[in-house]
């Protein structure tokens, strides 16, 4: 064993190995025990028998239930990326303003709509919008879950925005400054075409959050995936099997996008070898449905 991990940690002797072991075998067996309390209820419930499974053989269980929880889910999710990303870019060049009070109004509003969760910014909006009768009755919850998912997501798009401009080289502003353009005019000609390339992939990462978080919703009564399998478990009593169907969706759908992600940012970093640009890693600045909330 190398020095460095000696130097970590101190190397177990046979008593501490054997001590693991049992330790290790005691809490398999425990979980193991757990597992079969967790498998009996279920099956006393009859959650487990195989007719539970039958509805989703069903064409109308899909076309009344699930697909248009998925695609509640979809408009929710793309509805937010996009006003996300212009609120980010919008909120990213104030940070990056010449003006102090732009840059101080920016700041407070990434820095407070980041902070609070997503769940309480929709809850807020949803009693906000439905007081004052912003949004027909029908829309309120789709026009709540739109809104705080486009606070939330602009506010870390725009640290994205941010620490992408901040990553090209400084001597591009400056040669630019040098050549008699302005501030704008460096920021929208030189510094934003080079600063989206570097943010593409933890831009689509972020999406991938946007998407996540679209399933609080359902706390507000916006139809979603994971409130349409609620509406399956509670029509045909089949809750275990409707939410196994619902995780199914969400994993294939945010896999695809992790996977598109993770493409882009592989094709970013060879671009990056070849022309030596910055890459900003494609990682989730904010976290999912449960840290968010």
């Amino acid at each position: 064993m190398s020095d460095a991990v000696a130097v970590l940690y101190d190397v177990p002797g046979p008593k501490a190995k054997l001590r693991y072991r049992i330790l290790s075998g005691v809490v398999l067996l425990i979980s193991l025990g757990i597992a079969y309390l967790i498998y009996l209820a279920l099956d006393s419930k009859g959650q487990l028998t195989a007719d539970k499974w039958d509805p989703f053989l069903e064409s109308t269980t899909w076309t009344t239930y699930l697909l248009p929880g998925i695609q509640g889910t979809l408009v929710a999710a793309a509805l937010s990326i996009v006003f996300a990303l212009i609120l980010g870019a919008v909120l990213g060049i104030g940070r990056l303003s010449d003006h102090r009070s732009i840059r101080v109004i920016s700041g407070v509003i990434v820095e407070l709509f980041r902070a609070v969760p997503v769940l309480i910014l929709m809850i807020f909006l949803y009693a906000v919008y439905a007081e004052y009768e912003v949004f027909k009755v029908k829309y309120l919850a789709l026009a709540a879950v739109v809104t705080g998912l486009t606070l939330y997501n602009g506010s870390v798009i725009a640290e994205i925005v941010r620490a992408g401009v901040n990553s090209l080289p400084k001597g591009q502003t400056e040669a630019a400054s040098a050549l008699g353009m302005r501030k704008g005019q460096v920021m929208s000609l030189i510094l934003l075409p080079q600063a989206v390339t570097a943010m593409l992939p933890a831009i689509i990462s972020q999406m991938v959050v946007a998407l996540k978080d679209s399933a609080l919703g359902y706390l507000i009564g916006y139809v979603e995936v994971v409130r349409a399998g609620q509406q399956v478990g509670a029509f045909y009593g089949n809750y275990l099997p409707s939410l196994i169907i619902v995780a199914i969706i969400m994993i294939v759908i945010n896999s695809l996008l992790t996977k598109l992600a993770t493409v882009v940012e592989g094709r970013m970093r060879q671009k990056k070898r070849k022309t030596g640009g910055t890459v900003v890693p494609a990682a989730d600045f904010g976290g999912g449905p449960t840290g968010a909330a």
